[in-house]
């Protein structure tokens, strides 16, 4: 018997098969080849067809199954991830009324600014744990505002993932992971924010059902399952969005634990069993997959947008042409830990949440013309994006997250050593790099769901650790001092 996992993403969809008894990934495809196209109409707009999610992840599901050389009827659940915040808007026939808000817009962040004032801000950041900023709510609020006979329309609203399950089953539903994600969910009264529809006019039936993150959400329709080659009424059985899916992929459920990615832009999301917030609110707050009213388990999600971007950047227009990146980590390996007083911030990618929003802008700093080179800037560049990560979880630290790992897949700037000894130094965390992905995490939560595994660590016993990156004492205070003259360039 397998299992199925769906990753819908603004790139492309991906499915995963996965065997139930070994927990070992049988095959995965994605559709399409080609990068997804985003409809931009207007600056800062962005839209995608949700009936192309659909029509790309039907044929990553029907390649990825007969690549696995199984019989589809064999499936015996399927999990879902996807991209986070998007707005789908349906009508009572199940019909789609709009091309889909996905994450990226932000054509409502006065909506959600104006909520954030008029609700009151110890309100939103203690009841909701974020500012209503520019999520989902504040999407449905424009959509209301500035296209009322297509709000009219509209029956229930859904999030990206919402979406592709009810096109298997036939069911409108959605979860409180995902309704946390939309800004939708008060963590103070367990419920959906009456202030938050109130304040829009928003009616309360406009919510689809509420159906656990793990657990039966619908059965697959005899139409799809007959197209698709697989046996009608298998049951979905897991969703959440891309971040939440990520850590789960990376067995990351327990306070103190820590997924991270870094690839054009980086995120770190912990694991909080305390209804804490930040006061500034530089991080954003959803329930976790296995967060339930008898077991609080909150993700913080930090997002930094310079990252990779950064030392792409630094490859094309800094380093000699033609050096690959492998080759750019070991010049910068010749310089010792601190960049011999080179630092580098590395905001250059727009506005950064954690900065509270200013746009800093990428500085180098220090730069001797007698004793530096390219190898110094190849270095500091990388600190400076780690010390950016370290700062983030200084304000996790802050809010009661205790650091003790950090997990990430083996990919984008977790592939260079530097990265992970500065970063590992830096948070005194030990560094675990595995084999994974979306797709593959959420077809091993489908089998959490359906019961065929007693728990989430029994489903990833079999994820395979492949890099083991601890901190070295040795390092430590040099780190320790970078990181302090980092901070002093920043103005802290």
């Amino acid at each position: 018997m397998y299992l199925l996992g769906c990753d819908i993403g603004s790139s492309s969809a991906k499915a995963s098969i996965v065997e139930i008894e070994t927990g070992k990934i049988l095959a995965s495809d994605y559709f399409p080849k080609e990068e997804a196209s985003i409809l931009a109409i207007k600056p800062g707009w962005a839209e995608q067809n949700p009936e192309d999610w659909w029509k790309y992840i039907k044929s990553a599901i029907k390649s990825a199954i007969l690549l696995a050389g199984i019989d589809g009827r064999d499936i015996a659940a399927i999990g879902i991830s996807y991209q986070m915040h998007g707005l789908t808007l349906i009508d009572k026939r199940q019909e789609v009324v709009r091309p889909a808000v996905i994450w990226c817009d932000s054509r409502a962040v006065p909506y959600g600014e104006q909520a954030f004032d008029a609700i009151g801000h110890d309100e939103c950041l203690g009841s909701l744990l974020n500012s209503p900023g520019n999520f989902t709510a504040a999407k449905l609020a424009w959509v209301k505002e500035n296209e009322p006979q297509i709000f009219e329309r509209v029956d229930k609203f859904m999030l990206p993932g919402d979406y592709i399950a009810m096109r298997m089953t036939g069911r409108a539903a959605t979860t409180v992971s995902g309704l946390s994600e939309g800004i939708f969910w008060d963590f103070a009264a367990g419920g959906v924010s009456t202030k938050i529809m109130s304040h829009y006019g928003f009616p309360t039936d406009i919510i689809a059902d509420i159906v656990p993150t793990f657990g039966i959400q619908g059965e697959m329709t005899a139409s799809v399952a007959s197209e698709l080659g697989m046996r009608a009424s298998t049951p979905v059985t897991y969703r959440a969005g891309d971040q939440p899916n990520n850590a789960l992929s990376l067995n990351v459920m327990n306070p103190g634990e820590i997924a991270a990615t870094a690839g054009t832009s980086g995120v770190v999301y912990g694991i909080n069993d305390k209804a804490n917030h930040d006061s500034r609110s530089r991080v954003n707050i959803f329930a976790h997959v296995n967060h339930t009213a008898k077991q609080t388990r909150l993700g913080t999600l930090l997002c930094i947008n310079g990252v990779g971007i950064l030392n792409a950047w630094i490859k094309r227009n800094v380093a000699t042409e033609g050096l690959s990146y492998e080759a750019l980590n070991e010049a910068a390996a010749a310089v010792a830990p601190g960049s011999e007083g080179v630092t580098v911030l590395p905001f250059g990618n727009g506005s950064e949440r954690m900065l509270e929003n200013r746009d800093e802008g990428c500085s180098i700093h220090g730069l001797n013309f007698n004793i530096h080179g390219r190898e110094h800037i190849y270095r500091a560049a990388q600190e400076g994006i780690v010390f950016s990560f370290k700062y983030g979880m200084d304000i996790m630290n802050e809010m009661g997250i205790e650091i003790k790992t950090i997990r990430a897949g083996h990919a984008n700037m977790f592939l260079s050593p530097i990265f992970r000894e500065a970063l590992a130094c830096v948070t005194n965390s030990a560094i675990e790099l595995y084999d994974t992905n979306g797709a593959v995490g959420a077809a091993k939560a489908a089998g959490v769901g359906a019961g065929l595994y007693k728990s989430t660590d029994e489903a990833f016993a079999s994820l395979r650790k492949i890099g083991l990156t601890e901190p070295n004492p040795a390092l430590a205070g040099a780190y320790a001092d970078a990181y302090a003259v980092w901070k002093n360039k920043l103005g802290e």
